[in-house]
């Protein structure tokens, strides 16, 4: 998919008036992040901006990156809304590169190829301070037949030892596939997130 497909589809998915996520945190950004110490954070493929309005919240100063610009105008919507302040930013995550170094990266749901993937975590990583933090959440490749929603494409769903391969010379302190429990007209139903903690040596 090329950058104005990807911009188009994205846009078309945000253009609606209510908010297509929940505009809560995910609720794993919310549990590992909490007691990081406030510093500067980028949320690259932030989407609506659940997780940079809340890490603003939390005291963050925040850099929200996505490709769709409908997205981004939600993002400033929702940031108004909580009454922070957010920047965002319009760029593609494969290209995208921040001019300084900082505290927190966060990839939520950036479900990209493995080619993809790859490169954009290598680059990740390299945009963190010493002691900053790397932070992932994807949906997981066990998620397709053991778990609720997320897609069907298992080359663009996850795995920890994948995600991990690609981050030499950063201390893992978690790396896991966690269960995420959503609330459905059925039920609660389970979905299975690849959840990655890393964080670059002092």
């Amino acid at each position: 998919m090329d950058d104005n497909t990807a911009r188009q589809t994205w846009d078309e998915r945000y253009s609606t008036k209510e908010y297509v996520w929940n505009v809560q945190p995910n609720q794993f950004v919310e549990q590992h992040l909490a007691a990081v110490p406030a510093g500067e954070a980028i949320d690259l493929g932030a989407g609506e901006g659940r997780n940079a309005v809340w890490l603003a919240m939390s005291g963050w100063t925040v850099t929200a990156v996505d490709i769709s610009p409908v997205g981004l105008s939600k993002a400033d919507r929702l940031a108004a809304e909580a009454n922070v302040v957010i920047t965002t930013v319009e760029a593609d995550a494969n290209t995208y590169a921040p001019d300084h170094k900082v505290d927190l990266v966060v990839l939520s749901y950036l479900q990209l190829p493995p080619e993809q993937r790859e490169r954009v975590v290598a680059h990740a990583k390299t945009w963190l301070k010493p002691g900053g933090t790397f932070f992932l959440v994807a949906h997981d490749r066990t998620n397709i037949e053991h778990g609720y929603g997320g897609p069907s494409a298992p080359e663009v769903c996850y795995t920890p030892q994948e995600v991990v391969a690609g981050l030499e010379g950063l201390d893992v302190g978690l790396a896991t596939v966690a269960e995420r429990h959503v609330q459905t007209d059925h039920g609660v139903e389970v979905a299975l997130d690849t959840v990655i903690v890393a964080t670059v040596p002092a």
